[in-house]
């Protein structure tokens, strides 16, 4: 019996850890397929606080990691396949293991869509990206395309005219599903530009091991073309790892989790942190934050019923 189970290992998670462990509560962190979150597949984070000259994302989140198993957390492969929170404690199944825990905090972030392409997955971190706010300062002067057709793609693009010598918007469809406000932004930024009814069939340069540029091609006529790009990102949208969870915790039209007030979800005992609830800010500061403060809920439930 667990008194405090951490599923997923990103910022969010090991900030939860790190609460939870030096409040004696002896945490199991489920580490999840995607060990580490978004930020293991980030190069350089120059916006995390107390970093002046910046810090590798994968060796963030180890010395997270690190400084929770320093107060007694404990981290386990794997992820969760099935979760039963119809009654205390929860069970979650990993693996072929089933663990049993009084409170739950849900920390398992959100997966970025991506194009899949494996050139274009072979070079994440290398000139491809799926948040401009983490890496738009390193394309300063530089040619930038994104990729999508929604309220996040129009966001990113305004926002990377700001570094960009220029900005490419492709998007598969003659339409946007934009909402209008963002969609006229945009289009009113005179350092976008939109190019329609294309997809992109492939990433250079794999030999260099950094974004060159890519093919593309036009889904009406059939035609292919080459643009040299200095950065790609890919704005086509989110997932979050939600899926044990459906038909038991409160979860949004796009499967994300309805917050309860706090850190709270519909359960008593489970609390949410990061990604997984939230679709706005995505930051690896914010996710670390909601894990300070479902891990200072669960302490708190703990204390009061006296484990």
């Amino acid at each position: 019996m667990h008194n405090v189970v951490i599923i997923g290992s990103g910022c969010a998670g090991n900030t939860a850890a790190v609460y939870t462990a030096r409040a004696g509560l002896k945490p199991l962190v489920i580490k999840g397929w995607e060990a580490g979150g978004q930020l293991s597949i980030t190069s350089e984070v120059e916006n995390f606080p107390g970093f002046p000259n910046g810090i590798l994302g994968p060796e963030l989140v180890e010395n997270m990691k690190q400084q929770a198993e320093r107060f007694g957390a404990e981290y386990m492969d794997g992820a969760v396949s099935e979760a039963d929170l119809s009654k205390r404690p929860f069970r979650l199944k990993v693996e072929d293991q089933w663990i049993e825990t009084r409170t739950l905090i849900v920390a398992s972030g959100a997966s970025a869509r991506w194009l899949d392409l494996p050139s274009e997955q072979k070079l994440i971190g290398h000139g491809v990206s799926s948040c401009a706010t983490c890496d738009g300062f390193f394309y300063r002067d530089k040619q930038i395309m994104v990729v999508g057709g929604g309220d996040t793609a129009m966001e990113e693009a305004n926002f990377l005219t700001r570094f960009g010598r220029n900005v490419v918007l492709v998007h598969r469809r003659d339409s946007f599903r934009a909402s209008k406000i963002m969609l006229e932004r945009a289009q009113a930024n005179p350092k976008i530009e939109f190019i329609m009814n294309t997809a992109i069939e492939e990433v250079f340069d794999l030999a260099q091991n950094t974004v060159t540029g890519v093919r593309l091609k036009n889904l009406v006529t059939g035609e292919t073309s080459m643009r040299d790009v200095d950065g790609l990102f890919i704005a086509i949208g989110h997932i979050p790892n939600t899926k044990p969870f459906v038909g038991q915790l409160d979860l949004d039209p796009d499967g994300y989790i309805v917050s309860h007030g706090g850190a709270r979800t519909n359960i008593h005992g489970v609390f949410h942190a990061g990604d997984v609830q939230d679709r706005v800010y995505r930051q690896a500061i914010t996710a670390a934050g909601a894990g300070c403060m479902a891990a200072i809920e669960a302490e708190r439930l703990l204390e009061a019923e006296g484990h």
